[in-house]
């Protein structure tokens, strides 16, 4: 009876002999894991000290802070639309009578009445006026292309100030486009592209000279008419 006691109770400590070992074995497996395991230093887990995957880029292909002399690319997208409409309405009526009772002569170096033999002068008049007036003004503006600019200053509070000119010749058409402007840097996009509503005092200025520009612009004498409007 004692014997067969002893070697229940050495079985029953071989058993938990191998649970402990079992448990010890996994609890290793899991703080072998690169998440659970506690990083050396500080800064929490990363791509540099939790993947087995990660490569740090050549210095070449790393990206580099902008600088004055950097070129990035602007993508133009402007639109406007403008709608305004008036009436006028004006009517207006006026009655005038006069008559010259009395008047002055000089005679013998003083004033005396002059009489009046052929009746009173009367002055008499009726005008009538009506103005009305209507009108529609819209206007609808789209200007859409992209050109690079130039990182011209670089502001104390990191601001950058940006210039950039296209200039295209196509036998006698010529285009001349001017862009200026104050962009912040978290507005660039790692590509190194801002859109224009980012750039504050946004300057455009875009020319036109050729036959097609000739077909369609005012004369000069249409613009001193316009300009001063005589009638």
């Amino acid at each position: 009876m004692t014997y067969q006691n002893h070697q229940g109770n050495r079985s029953a400590m071989a058993i938990s002999a191998l649970v402990a070992l079992s448990i010890a074995g996994l609890a290793n497996a899991q703080d072998a894991s690169l998440f659970l395991r506690a990083p050396q230093n500080s800064q929490g887990l990363s791509l540099e000290n939790s993947s087995f995957l990660y490569r740090q880029l050549p210095p070449e292909a790393r990206p580099r802070e902008l600088q004055k002399h950097d070129i990035i690319t602007v993508l133009v997208d402007f639109r406007s639309r403008f709608l305004s409409e008036g009436d006028a309405q004006n009517r207006k009526r006026s009655n005038l009578t006069a008559v010259l009772a009395d008047w002055i002569k000089i005679e013998g170096g003083s004033l005396k009445p002059a009489p009046q033999s052929d009746g009173d002068p009367t002055v008499s008049g009726t005008l009538n006026s009506q103005t009305r007036v209507q009108s529609d003004v819209e206007l609808s503006d789209s200007l859409t292309f992209r050109m690079g600019a130039e990182v011209v200053d670089i502001r104390p509070n990191g601001n950058l100030v940006i210039e950039g000119h296209l200039n295209i010749r196509n036998n006698e058409e010529h285009w001349q486009i001017s862009l200026t402007g104050i962009v912040r840097r978290e507005a660039i996009q790692a590509d190194r592209t801002v859109s224009s509503d980012s750039i504050t005092q946004l300057s455009i200025d875009k020319k036109e000279l050729g036959q097609v520009r000739d077909g369609y612009a005012r004369g000069w004498l249409a613009r001193y008419y316009d300009r001063f409007k005589p009638f």
